[in-house]
């Protein structure tokens, strides 16, 4: 097979998204297929907007057997601003219902915007058999993706890795209809297939007419032998850490319930709780003015990392106590996994999507979005009870190795690849 990802960022950019494309792409290259990869060049989330973030330089390069094609990223006047209030007025258009889904779908390609992947899609030579676009929060990969299959006749397939929020149905809250917009829809529709993260993803795109057969259930998964081998004495030794751990490892921000996290532990430190809180991922700016404003005399109590090897990854896990990630902006959450292969129970916002990777009371504990609160209580509650904290663990790590490993997910994945470029021949 000749095969064509698109995807905002890659390798060696870190991100769920990232992870679980690249663990595709590379598996298809190891079995002999050809695989490119058309990508951007940021490195940091934060460049999409912001011109002042980290970027990759290099246009073209190979990664496990992966060509990658990289294309600038053109700042929109006003940088941040100007980005977001185009995604303000795509969602002030998409619930109008009068602006056609065309004007949306040209609109959405200056968010980000990257003329030179279009004109290469244009003019390319090179030979195809089936393209993939991820994310819809970034759209204009998947439309670009799917003009690119219809105009060569080729199988398109979504992976939509749809946030559908923290409302009283998927896709009901404020933030989720930015990722459930008419164009957005749009595109799953018209796709020969879209991968499915979960069965709640499923069901929404199912209520939205596309057929059932079209939107198989195949998220991402994990390879013990690549998460495991981490020295949890090591990380504690280093970073001067004696008692009980809480750990978090995703990018820092409001969405990801990192703020969150850091009050509700605060809260526990109020009460004499002893505790400590790791957090390791990329720094937002928004995070970044939160920490500047905490107490002086809480700052020092945070071990806030940063971006961290694999190395490190491995024994922060392996430290961890509790692995706690409450974020509402997850369509799935890799991590948890991860977690569990160390036998950590997690604590998750209850959203729709991981709701179904997280059994609630069984192998972690869910808690609504933005509640420091009950935050709180799941932490204490964990804490106190070594015993739960075990079982939970053992729980998730039966479940990874029962349904989340790499080599079950991946045979879904290129199976589905096999039947539509065959149903074309």
């Amino acid at each position: 097979m000749r095969i064509l990802h698109l995807s905002p960022r890659y390798w060696p950019a870190v991100g769920g998204a990232e992870i679980y494309l690249g663990e595709i792409s590379a598996r298809l290259a190891a079995e002999g297929h050809q695989v490119t990869v058309a990508t951007t060049d940021a490195l940091d989330f934060e460049y999409f907007w912001d011109r002042q973030r980290q970027r990759i330089a290099e246009a073209v390069s190979d990664h496990a057997g992966v060509r990658i094609r990289r294309f600038p990223i053109h700042h929109l006047p006003a940088g941040p601003l100007a980005y977001a209030g185009v995604r303000r007025l795509l969602w002030l258009l998409s619930l109008s219902h009068v602006a056609p889904i065309g004007l949306l779908a040209r609109l959405a390609r200056l968010t980000p915007w990257t003329p030179a992947l279009w004109h290469w899609l244009a003019t390319t030579t090179e030979s195809f058999d089936l393209v993939a676009g991820m994310v819809i929060c970034f759209e204009s990969f998947l439309e670009a993706g799917l003009r690119f299959a219809r105009q060569r006749g080729i199988p398109f397939v979504a992976y939509p890795l749809t946030h559908l929020g923290a409302g009283p149905r998927p896709g009901a809250d404020a933030l989720s209809r930015f990722y459930t917009m008419r164009h957005q829809v749009a595109i799953v529709r018209a796709s020969s297939a879209a991968v499915m993260q979960t069965p709640a993803e499923q069901a929404f795109y199912a209520g939205r007419g596309v057929p059932a057969d079209r939107l198989p259930v195949a998220g991402p998964g994990v390879t013990p032998t690549n998460v495991l081998g981490g020295s949890g004495e090591r990380f504690r030794q280093r970073h001067r850490i004696a008692g009980p751990l809480v750990v978090s490892l995703s990018s820092m921000s409001y969405d990801k319930g990192t703020l969150h996290l850091v009050e509700a532990v605060r809260r526990l430190w109020q009460a004499d709780v002893p505790v400590e809180l790791a957090l390791a991922g990329a720094l937002t700016a928004q995070f970044r003015e939160f920490l500047a404003q905490l107490p002086a005399h809480d700052r020092p109590r945070l071990h806030v990392l940063g971006q961290v090897d694999e190395d490190e990854k491995r024994d922060l896990l392996a430290a961890a106590d509790i692995f706690a990630m409450p974020s509402r902006t997850d369509s799935f959450g890799i991590v948890y996994l991860e977690a569990w292969l160390y036998r950590k129970p997690v604590i998750a916002a209850r959203t729709w999507g991981v709701m179904d990777v997280v059994d609630d009371g069984r192998d972690g504990l869910l808690v609504p979005f933005g509640d420091v609160s009950a935050l709180a209580e799941a932490i204490s509650r964990l804490l106190a009870d070594g015993a739960l904290r075990a079982t939970m663990g053992a729980a998730g790590e039966a479940k990874v190795y029962r349904a989340h490993a790499w080599d079950v997910k991946y045979s879904l994945v290129r199976d589905l690849y096999d039947r539509l470029i065959a149903a074309r021949v």
